[in-house]
């Protein structure tokens, strides 16, 4: 018997939902492997940096630091977000702590350091550089901005830092995808989660979290949702007034909430 018009729309219905399928699954493979280039945009380091430039002690990569030097107690750690040059921001630094050491890391694959960036390898390089930094500076802050906040806490989690400041923090790098994707199986398939939230109660020095009231990127509700998994008393929240993710840096408050995190101390 010929084929009925359902019969044939059926078959029409199920190829369809068999290509969309297909295509679905097509995507997710896609995001699988290449989410890391949706996470890292490696920058070029400033040629016309000044800042002296140390390569960490790690067997499979050179892993660079812009340094500033400073004889003393104290030293600074910086981490930055997920495409900045750090070199540029350490003149801002630099006049702001003058009674400090500067040590602001380049990624794998930002700034000249060999190798590709992942969660897990700058957590270890984040260490060794804490190790080497502390052999010199018994007293050091940790600073993190925006992807580098994730990368700051964890360390703090794990090495005795004095301060720990996180500019423009998320509760999770995932959390931020999923609000991205949220017709993907992010779950199932981001390999670099950042969950801050993990780390921070286990952290007992004290912490300021500096958020940009304006923030495009990471929505408020993730900071907040961060700050209440410090323990109480640890932890200070501050926003500042006008400023976006990418331009809170320009706020003429952003340097006064960095060293009153600073000065902070229970």
């Amino acid at each position: 018997m010929p084929p009925t018009n359902v019969s044939r729309m059926s078959r029409k219905l199920v190829l369809l939902l068999v290509i969309l399928a297909a295509l679905y699954l097509a995507l997710c493979l896609l995001l699988f492997v290449f989410q890391r280039s949706l996470i890292y945009y490696p920058q070029p380091r400033a040629a016309e940096s000044s800042a002296t430039l140390l390569t960490l002690p790690v067997d499979d990569a050179q892993v660079l630091v812009s340094v500033r030097a400073h004889h003393g107690p104290k030293a600074l750690i910086y981490f930055g977000g997920n495409a900045e040059d750090v070199s540029r921001s350490l003149p801002g630094y630099a006049e702001a702590f003058p009674d400090h050491a500067l040590y602001f890391m380049h990624y794998r694959g930002f700034g000249g350091s060999s190798g590709s960036p992942s969660e897990e390898a700058i957590a270890r390089d984040a260490m060794a550089l804490f190790d080497k930094v502390y052999a010199d500076h018994p007293q050091i802050t940790v600073v993190g901005r925006s992807l580098g906040s994730g990368v700051a806490v964890r360390l703090a989690s794990a090495r005795p830092a004095t301060k720990l400041v996180l500019v423009t923090p998320y509760n999770s790098l995932e959390e931020l995808a999923v609000r991205q994707f949220r017709w993907l199986p992010v779950h199932w398939l981001l390999k670099d989660r950042f969950e801050s939230w993990r780390y921070a109660a286990h952290i007992a020095v004290p912490t300021k979290l500096i958020a940009a009231e304006h923030d495009e990127v990471i929505p408020g509700a993730s900071t907040q949702r961060l700050y209440r998994h410090f323990l109480p008393g640890v932890a200070s929240l501050q926003a500042i007034p006008g400023a976006g993710h990418n331009s809170i840096s320009d706020s003429p408050e952003y340097f006064k909430a960095l060293g009153e995190g600073l000065e902070t101390a229970h």
